[in-house]
């Protein structure tokens, strides 16, 4: 049921009866010092784990033969707090002694020694070493299948871990495979509402999560969650982790706020099934925080990350890659807003405690390395956002396979890099590349294999290669109309790319007919302070400015300019970008001093928000200085 206070209780009181009545190295004593550390482990609090269950081992190196199975029991139990800790070398040291106490004492096909395997499974899983884990697990399977009857649970157990790793893999065939197997057995071995059922469902769903096919995965997430709600107390953390996972579909649908009512309604369960320290609880601030960021409430998301962060740094060690995710995703949101230094701090925190607590060519050393590149693309210094998107693609390309989806993200942030220094031919060449891949492990409709086609005709655009652009956005645009509703914020993204399109042709009204449709979009799909609704109107003002229509030029760049100012740190790159295009529309209309202060503000903008080197604050002293001539 999940009382973990008063389990605890009962061991306790357990455990004071059996201080007074047994030798201080009874066997007894141990196991209910073990009992005592399992609801610690079960409420997240590694520490007290850890010291009960050294009590036990403790007493059972002294009171128990070198090579007794029970000795090697409480090896895993040491290990599996250590695991949980992140301290993944000192997990495998006790799981490797458990497992060599197993291998002398047991025959070679018991279930203790698949369990063991098991184990030391977990840690390669956990250190990104896919290749490795996969070999102990099957290890543990085939010691399964024949040590146990065909339908048996563990058995289930099993083929879930395998099909995990397969997932992460991005081999979702794979993945599909050994988590229906694992269904299969869960089907005839539990009962119809057993939550170990709704965990095979579960599992499934992500699977589809993962490939884009999102009425899939809530048909399979909504199987598991009425298992849930039928098995368990309504303030179960199962029942929390349910609601989570349906949000991460919706947010992968890009609606918002459903994904906020159910990360709401897991939030609550934990804030009363768990204690205020425990790492799930942070795991759903950090969930919420990410709804409000793709929200761009900014404030909101902050708060809620800097909440997950004070548990993180309550609840686990200094070096934990926990903490480094709490970091990378505060540097993201100071990335979003403008503050680069801030940024970079966090990112930089991030990556100390990656490369301490994980190999070399673990993925999440590469998710630090790509979100330090975007940071340097937000501020146009490509190459060292190159730089980092390389050192990314170096590790993912070690430690995973060649079509994994992660690979392809890695080929479209190089491509867009190339896209904006003017090397177009190497731009098309590895968005190609990611193309492929996401034609190859996503379904037809992905959004990711459409924000992809979108990319590489953008890359046309700017080649005045019009014929092909189009091609490839309507590509992107089909995909958009049939994955997502029709007031999505990407099919507004895909009339935006046509919109521009049509006006680096000079064809105004179509340009504006596409803007258009973007703009009542975005309207209706996002929240008033949205940065793209900034984007909007600078695009339709932009559009105004070349057909000589200047009051509805300013009147559109006016509201970009007053909801980045709303949303964006003072110094951000897009209010530079507004006041420009202000100021080229004063220009136009002869209004030369109003047009010399706001290319002068653009100036003072960029100069504190871009590299030196920036093309576009050469552009603004360029429009600055030939506008003071005109004075």
């Amino acid at each position: 049921m999940g009382d973990y206070p008063k389990a605890l209780e009962f061991y306790e009181k357990a455990n004071r009866i059996y201080e007074k009545v047994l030798p201080p190295n009874h066997p007894s004593l141990a196991k209910a010092y073990g009992n005592i550390g399992q609801v610690y482990n079960n409420m997240g609090d590694y520490s007290k784990t850890l010291e009960f269950y050294e009590k036990a081992h403790q007493i059972y190196e002294k009171a128990l033969p070198p090579n007794h199975p029970d000795l090697g029991f409480s090896y895993n139990n040491v290990g599996s707090v250590y695991g949980d800790m992140n301290d993944y070398s000192k997990a495998l040291e006790f799981y490797e002694k458990g497992l060599e106490i197993y291998k002398k004492a047991l025959p070679p096909n018991h279930p203790d020694l698949g369990f063991s395997y098991n184990n030391i499974g977990q840690v390669y899983n956990n250190i990104g070493d896919y290749s490795k884990a996969l070999v102990f697990y099957d290890k543990a399977l085939k010691i399964r299948e024949k040590a146990l009857l065909p339908n048996h649970p563990t058995l289930a157990t099993s083929y879930n871990n395998i099909g995990q790793v397969y997932n992460k893999m991005g081999d979702y065939s794979k993945a599909l495979e050994y988590y229906e197997k694992a269904l299969k057995i869960s089907k005839k071995a539990l009962p119809p509402n057993h939550p170990d059922l709704a965990t095979s469902y579960n599992n499934i769903g992500l699977v589809y999560n993962n490939m884009g096919d999102y009425p899939k995965a809530l048909e399979f997430h909504d199987k598991a969650h009425k298992i849930y709600e039928k098995a368990l107390p309504p303030n179960h953390p199962d029942l929390a982790i349910s609601y989570s996972d349906i949000g991460l579909v919706y947010n992968n649908m890009g609606d918002y706020s459903k994904a906020l009512e159910l990360y709401d309604k897991a939030h609550k369960i934990y804030e009363t099934a768990l204690p205020a320290n425990h790492s799930h609880l942070a795991t759903s601030y950090n969930n919420i925080g990410t709804m409000y960021k793709n929200m761009c409430d900014y404030a909101k998301a902050l708060e809620c990350y800097e909440k997950a962060l004070k548990i993180r740094e309550k609840a686990v060690f200094p070096n934990h890659a926990d903490l480094a995710i709490c970091y990378g995703t505060i540097g993201q949101v100071y990335n979003d807003i403008g503050n680069y230094s801030k940024a970079f701090d966090f990112h930089n925190q991030a990556h100390k405690i990656f490369e301490k607590a994980l190999p070399p060519n673990h993925p999440h050393l590469a998710t630090c390395y790509n979100n330090i590149g975007q940071v340097y693309y937000s501020m146009g210094d490509y190459s060292k956002a190159l730089d980092f998107y390389e050192r990314a693609y170096k590790i993912r390309e070690q430690a995973l396979p060649s079509d994994h989806p992660d690979l392809a993200i890695c080929y479209d942030s190089i491509g867009q890099v190339y896209n904006d220094i003017g090397d177009y031919v190497k731009a098309v060449e590895f968005h190609d590349k990611a193309r492929k891949i996401y034609e190859k492990t996503m379904l037809p409709n992905h959004r990711h294999l459409a924000t992809c086609y979108n990319d590489i005709g953008t890359v046309y655009n700017n080649m005045g290669d019009y014929s092909k652009a189009l091609e490839f956005y309507d590509k992107a645009h089909k995909i958009y109309e049939t994955a997502v509703p029709a007031n999505y914020s990407h099919l507004a993204t895909s009339y935006n790319n046509i919109g521009t399109m049509y006006k680096n042709m000079g064809e105004y009204s179509r340009a504006l007919e596409f803007y258009d449709k973007a703009l009542k979009i975005t309207e209706k799909a996002l929240y008033p302070n949205h940065t793209d609704l900034a984007a909007s109107y600078g695009n339709i003002g932009q559009v105004y400015n070349n057909m000589g229509d200047f009051s509805k030029a300013l009147e559109s760049h006016e509201k970009a300019l007053k909801l980045r100012e709303k949303v964006l740190s003072p110094n951000h790159s897009h209010l530079a970008i507004s006041k420009h295009d202000i100021g080229l529309v004063y220009e136009n209309m002869g209004e030369y001093k109003k047009a010399s202060q706001c290319y002068e503000d653009a100036v003072n903008i960029a100069q504190l928000s871009l590299p030196s080197n920036n093309l576009d604050i050469h552009l603004y002293r360029q429009r600055l200085q030939d506008v003071k001539k005109k004075i």
